[in-house]
């Protein structure tokens, strides 16, 4: 069953997933800083839980801003185009428009070399309609319909040639803003990326190996609670099965499971290939990128980034999530996986890794934003 997505913020629930209580953040929070005060070296230097964190956060933020960057590209693509599809018309247009003043020459030139016209007596007895005679100017009754033809062809393409090039003209200047803004995205990205390298590798071997505990402890607590989820899951599915004797939509939804299953069978043959951000594939992906590749593989067009996808399909509460749907997660919808079932997913989680199966709930509960089925 699909939910109304309500406003991204911290502390709502969205598509039933169920965000902490001002209370539990609050008292989590002062267990964290009491965890950190203990740990903390008293040489002023960081924590290892510090230095995780610190890490974690700018990882994160570096593929928010990856985000931003991917979106930038994307417009900055669309508006080359656009600016050379309308110089292209420029120059058709100036073309015509020069065809269409040397045929205006070669009437002026031919009748000043003869000085020939139709006399104005004849051409007023031949007027359909005398009063129009003497309405028009004394150039338009010596113009042949032919001639006249060429003066409005003139004087429309002309008109017609003047818009291009202003729209042309604003379309350079858009076209010069997306740039920079693309060349300001990709350089904090790389300066969140520096910074995260920067933070490890002062550890210590030490300090990493205790930062490779931290995070087993971490993963071993989001497979439980994805075997939690599968468990549920799987009673709501035997809940469903019993009640849908009569149901008359099995032959929809054997095609959405088909496309979901292409999708993944996609996803898991990028296993191992790394994460760069703003790759599209083949050889490595981001985290959008690589969610955009399986769809398409499925015949299914997605946005390029996760805040575009998180509108491209119809939301579900994470109970009610099937293999091939959408996990996005963070408040502003900075990371997104395809969920494979169980509580697990496969993505492209962050620089220096590679594309993996993982649980949804790598980073907590209270990351997942919301899930959306595309097909």
């Amino acid at each position: 069953m699909a939910s109304h997505r309500k406003p991204r913020s911290a502390g709502t629930r969205v598509a039933g997933i169920r965000t902490p209580a001002l209370a539990t953040v609050a008292l989590t929070s002062v267990a964290l800083l009491s965890q950190t005060a203990v740990a903390a070296p008293t040489d002023g230097k960081p924590s290892v839980e510090e230095v995780q964190k610190k890490v974690d956060d700018l990882y994160r933020q570096a593929e928010s801003a990856t985000d931003h960057y991917n979106a930038a590209k994307e417009q900055t693509g669309q508006q080359r185009k656009r600016v050379d599809t309308l110089l292209d018309d420029v120059a058709r247009g100036t073309d015509r428009l020069n065809k269409a003043r040397d045929e205006l020459g070669s009437f002026a030139a031919a009748q000043y070399r003869t000085g020939a016209s139709v006399p104005d007596s004849a051409s007023l007895l031949l007027a359909d309609n005398p009063q129009d005679y003497f309405d028009q100017s004394q150039l338009m009754n010596r113009l042949t319909a032919r001639q006249k033809t060429v003066v409005d062809d003139y004087v429309t393409e002309q008109s017609a040639t003047m818009k291009k090039r202003r729209e042309a003209t604003q379309s350079l200047e858009t076209l010069t803003k997306s740039q920079d803004e693309l060349q300001t995205a990709k350089a904090t990205v790389q300066k969140k990326l520096s910074t995260a390298r920067e933070l490890l590798t002062k550890l210590t071997a030490e300090e990493k190996k205790r930062l490779a505990e931290i995070e087993k402890r971490r993963q071993e607590e989001a497979a439980r609670k994805a075997a939690e989820l599968a468990k549920e899951q799987q009673a709501a599915q035997q809940k469903k099965d019993a009640s849908s004797a009569t149901d008359t939509s099995s032959a929809s939804s054997s095609s959405s499971a088909t496309k979901a299953q292409k999708a993944i069978d996609f996803a898991r043959a990028q296993i191992g290939k790394p994460y760069v951000w703003g790759a599209t594939g083949p050889g490595s992906y981001d985290c959008s990128g690589l969610t955009q590749a399986a769809w398409k593989a499925a015949g299914v067009s997605l946005p390029r980034t996760t805040y575009s996808q998180v509108d491209a399909g119809t939301t579900v509460s994470l109970a009610d999530a099937q293999p091939g749907d959408l996990v996005f997660f963070y408040d502003d919808v900075s990371h997104v996986g395809i969920y494979i079932g169980n509580g697990m997913m496969i993505h492209a989680p962050k620089p220096g890794a590679y594309v993996r199966e993982e649980s949804i709930y790598y980073g907590g509960d209270s990351i997942i934003h919301s899930v959306v089925r595309p097909a």
